[in-house]
């Protein structure tokens, strides 16, 4: 990570340069430079990031200006960055970037704001604080307070920030800000870069001094990054900035391109070969027991030779499917999730050697059970255990979604029943997942029968069509492996299992409603209905809705205003008769 609180007008520069098309190439340098205070109070961090970083999270470009009416403006100012940028990249790959941003900043705000309570000496300290996020052909700006951000596209110059501030007699004041207050609002943007853009960062001691011409005519300057920098800076003291003056400028060289072939340029492309069979030995796993063969891939119980035997499983795509992109990209994106999901919720990814890694196949540790649909054909499944099963299964797909990726394929053939009692989702190669930069499976994902209406209509899933297929699968579960589908519409759990409550049938009736508006919301509400009925015996009287001014409280004052508006109509009709 660069960072800077420079002093005599020392520029600095950096070049990003992708080496797998994951981000954008340009060209960013920044100057920040002491007005007349003792100290400079804004604060410049810059964080390229390794291939992988960059590939989930992005490069980052930050600029914080310490409030002077703080004694600690100086140490929030580098305490915002520093902690936001340390935040944003600690956080898991799959979240997306608005997302992770507004996580890192929250808790840096909260930090802050903890810090000038404690501390006497950095009392009401606070920064206002922006930050662009440089990722595929997209930048993320984040801000709050008033820092500023521009937008040089095409001759034009656009303000692309909002400043947070109210106006008062002699000018304004910033009304939020970093670690101002317990919590925080910031405001997002995101903006479609184009070859040739310029953007650029500034504090207040910048462009409060230089008028919309004037910083135009810099920022259209056919120069370097480095070269508008300082030309940036001297027009600004030559107006008669004595505040802290910092500038960060970003020529946009070229965008990547995102096609289906973008996680196999970030992780590395491999071949798909002839699959194997038990006994072969391939890049030093000895492949055992076949777990399964199916139409797409082959999965085997195995050894690896190089770590004391150590029994793992491996999954080979078939050759088959090296000509449907659909597919192939699934065993990558299967890779690439596996790496970056640290969970009990799906089974342990195990780091790959690249120099060992010969072909294309995804390794995950071993565990000793069966899959729910082994457990579905050896009978029916007991009330009790299906709800054991249910409210298992329901944590492992909310998790799964907390981190923003949402499964897609649930069904009970990737539900395994571990000996020690506990859960694990199987075949992530169809997981949408919108924070990560690669394209989305081009065909509907998963087994027609678990798919909600709208994957089929060509929707991306969300938390709903979860809720569906998790519906699905436990519809199968208590009905001893039955679908819930006839030919006159759904088919009542009853008639399959009568001994089974009805309440059962009515959550599951539910969760598998065609309308997503009318499911449950998200895996979540279906466990706790479960939970609910099952504890209250069947009873399923609702339970009692918050009041409509908790609700919302824009109607309820909109139907408070009606009302008064009636009685005063009626109370005026009867006065003028």
């Amino acid at each position: 990570m660069k960072t800077s609180s420079a002093t005599p007008s020392e520029c600095y520069s950096v070049q990003l340069l992708p080496e797998r098309g994951e981000s954008p190439e340009c060209d960013i340098s920044f100057i920040s430079t002491k007005g007349t205070s003792a100290l400079n109070e804004d604060y410049v961090g810059v964080m390229l990031g390794s291939v992988e970083q960059r590939a989930s999270k992005g490069s980052l470009v930050a600029v914080a200006d310490g409030l002077s009416g703080g004694h600690g403006g100086r140490v929030a100012a580098e305490l915002t960055v520093r902690s936001f940028i340390e935040g944003y990249y600690e956080l898991p790959d799959t979240l997306s970037p608005e997302m992770s941003a507004s996580k890192a900043l929250d808790a840096t705000n909260q930090w802050l704001h903890q810090i000038g309570k404690t501390d006497v000496k950095l009392s009401l300290m606070a920064a206002s604080f922006a930050a662009l996020i440089l990722r595929g052909q997209t930048a993320y700006l984040i801000s709050v307070g008033d820092v500023r951000a521009y937008l040089l596209r095409s001759g034009d110059l656009t303000q692309i920030s909002e400043d947070d501030v109210f106006r008062v007699t002699f000018g304004t004041l910033v009304a939020q800000a970093v670690g101002m207050q317990p919590n925080i609002v910031c405001k997002f943007r995101l903006i479609e870069l184009h070859e040739g853009d310029r953007l650029l960062l500034c504090s207040d001691g910048l462009y409060r001094y230089l008028a919309s011409k004037c910083l135009h005519r810099a920022l259209s300057d056919n120069t370097s990054p480095v070269a508008v920098a300082h030309l940036l800076e001297d027009a600004a003291r030559s107006a008669g900035s004595n505040d802290d003056v910092t500038a960060a400028v970003i020529d946009i060289k070229r965008t990547p391109t995102l096609d289906f072939g973008y996680l196999e340029r970030v992780i590395g492309q491999l071949p798909i070969l002839a699959v194997p069979a038990s006994g072969d030995v391939v890049d030093d796993y000895k492949l055992g027991a076949l777990l399964s063969d199916g139409f797409y891939s082959r999965i085997f119980v195995a050894d690896d030779l190089r770590d004391g035997n150590k029994r793992l499983v491996v999954k080979f795509p078939k050759p088959r499917v090296e000509s449907d992109q659909n597919i192939r990209q699934a065993v990558v994106r299967e890779r690439w999730l596996n790496g970056k999901l640290h969970s009990a919720i799906v089974l342990a990814p195990l780091s790959m050697d690249p120099e060992r890694q010969s072909r294309l196949y995804v390794v995950t540790s071993y565990c000793e059970g069966l899959t729910l649909e082994k457990l579905i054909e050896q009978g029916p499944v007991s009330l009790n255990r299906g709800l054991k099963i249910a409210t298992q299964l329901g944590a492992a797909i909310q998790a799964l979604n907390r981190l923003d990726v949402f499964h897609r394929d649930i069904k009970p053939e990737n539900v395994l029943l571990t000996k020690a009692g506990e859960l694990r989702l199987l075949d992530l190669g169809f997981s949408f997942m919108p924070g990560v930069l690669a394209p989305a499976p081009i065909t509907p994902p998963g087994s027609p029968a678990y798919m909600a209406p709208e994957l089929m209509r060509g929707q991306l899933g969300d938390r709903r069509s979860e809720v569906f297929a998790f519906g699905v699968t436990l519809y199968r579960t208590f009905s001893g492996g039955h679908l819930p589908y006839g030919l006159h519409g759904r088919v009542p759990l009853g008639r399959h299992c009568p001994d089974l409550p009805p309440w059962l049938d009515s959550v599951l009736e539910k969760a598998m409603h065609n309308d997503p508006e009318s499911r449950y919301q998200d895996v979540a509400e279906v466990c706790s209905d479960l939970v609910r009925y099952a504890a209250s015996g069947g009873d399923m009287t609702p339970l009692r809705s918050a009041p409509l001014i908790d609700r919302n409280p824009l109607l309820f004052w909109q139907l408070l205003a009606a009302t008064l508006l009636l009685l005063l109509l009626v109370a005026l009709a009867h006065v003028n008769r």
